[in-house]
């Protein structure tokens, strides 16, 4: 028997002392290697979009920077709805007229007597009922206008080429403008480009009104069925959505930037 005096040693305590001394060391060190692993080096993002630019070939020969505004903004579909109905409200004229009774040329007289002919009492040939006569509840002149803040203009048009450029139905192209103005010239490009030719829905954009510096594309591609030429300046929602696909003229991308981004005229 071991008197009380005398201590044992238990060498499983012993054990779990050191382990736990080295299990403290390996979390310290795990933490600070941690810390560290989390500290990375800050990359400037860019504030535009790439795009490939091609040629009348219908080869990419460089590339091109399109605005994040323009064509990296947030889709909004019941904007893009809104503007819609305005920009189609606002095409209606408005001027369809019909004359009423009191506007027929005519005689006021009676046609018959009130009593004694056994047919109905009537009192002018120009009633609605007579041939000839007036119209009841017909159309008049009216506006049918809708007005639409800026902001939510822009933010709808900027939404519209957003979902077109995620869809991969934009495209940029170079060397348009030297084309002669000749339909045949301007349908080889759009079928290089990989537009089918039986089916074209483009709309082309050009820097400037389609008239205004650049009646040869006018002239070259007025005459094929399914191609729109359109200014920077008066792209819309409807226009963009309307067409399966959206072709920008390599100075029409700045000239976007520069009229809606910008505020300038252009």
């Amino acid at each position: 028997m071991p008197s009380k005096k005398s201590k044992t040693i238990n060498p499983k305590t012993k054990t779990k002392k050191t382990s736990s001394k080295a299990i403290f060391k390996k979390v310290v060190a795990k933490s600070t290697v941690k810390k560290t692993s989390v500290l990375k080096p800050k990359v400037a993002r860019s504030s535009r979009l790439v795009a490939d630019v091609y040629n009348i070939q219908g080869k990419i020969v460089s590339k091109i920077g399109l605005p994040k505004e323009v064509f990296g903004a947030k889709v909004n579909d019941s904007l893009m709805a809104q503007a819609v109905r305005v920009y189609l409200a606002n095409q209606r004229t408005g001027t369809a007229s019909t004359k009423s009774r009191g506007e027929i040329t005519g005689s006021t007289k009676k046609i018959w007597r009130q009593k004694g002919t056994g047919r109905a009492r009537h009192g002018s040939r120009k009633a609605p009922i007579f041939v000839g006569g007036g119209v009841a509840f017909g159309p008049r002149p009216r506006d049918y206008s809708l007005k639409m803040p800026k902001k939510m203009k822009k933010a709808a048009l900027f939404s519209a080429l957003s979902l077109k450029q995620n869809n991969g139905e934009i495209k940029v192209v170079t060397g348009i403008e030297k084309l002669l103005p000749k339909t045949k010239l301007m349908a080889q490009v759009v079928k290089k480009l990989g537009f089918d030719s039986k089916k074209i829905n483009v709309l082309l954009i050009t820097p400037d009104k389609a008239k205004n510096g650049f009646e040869n594309v006018y002239r070259a591609g007025r005459n094929i069925e399914g191609l729109k030429i359109l200014g920077a300046n008066a792209l819309n929602t409807y226009e963009v959505l309307d067409n399966q696909s959206v072709l920008f003229m390599k100075d029409a991308v700045g000239a976007v930037e520069k009229h809606f981004v910008k505020g300038e005229s252009g």
